[in-house]
């Protein structure tokens, strides 16, 4: 196996959609739906300044991938990231491609000037909160609220 971590591209967007639903599978706020998925990840591979899809790739195949959405937070006084849709393959978990991928958006994400990376994990997720407090995050005493606007 040879893995490589780069950003993706359009061809990537039908294995990208895929991740997601497995993704969306496992957080009770969210569910799969292709068509807004894709719409989404659209958004973002055409207009970089919002943000970064990366992948992690074994040759054509995608095996996982992260969103590093940017945005500007008026505490720092600069640009910040928020981490999203963090996910490997259920098959290949569990051998460090999952801190691999995440330390390599947060090298990016600092050789960008961009000084704090936050993310979102689903509160009964606790693999998921531990492994990001092994990658250094810490939790926050800010409450995520949210409303539809559309």
């Amino acid at each position: 196996m040879s893995i490589e971590i780069g950003f993706a591209t359009t061809e990537d967007l039908p294995q990208l959609v895929e991740l997601l639903a497995e993704l969306f599978t496992l957080e009770s706020d969210f569910k799969p739906e292709r068509e807004k998925q894709l719409r989404g990840l659209r958004l973002i591979l055409d207009n970089p300044a919002l943000g970064r899809l990366f992948v992690l790739r074994d040759g054509e195949r995608v095996l996982g991938m992260a969103n590093a959405l940017i945005t500007v937070s008026t505490a720092e006084g600069a640009r910040v990231l928020l981490l999203e849709d963090v996910i490997v393959r259920r098959e290949q978990r569990g051998n460090g491609l999952g801190k691999r991928l995440v330390s390599h958006v947060l090298s990016w994400a600092t050789a960008q000037g961009i000084t704090r990376a936050t993310l979102l994990a689903d509160r009964g997720n606790a693999t998921a909160q531990n492994f990001y407090r092994k990658l250094g995050f810490d939790d926050s005493n800010m409450q995520v609220m949210r409303k539809q606007t559309g």
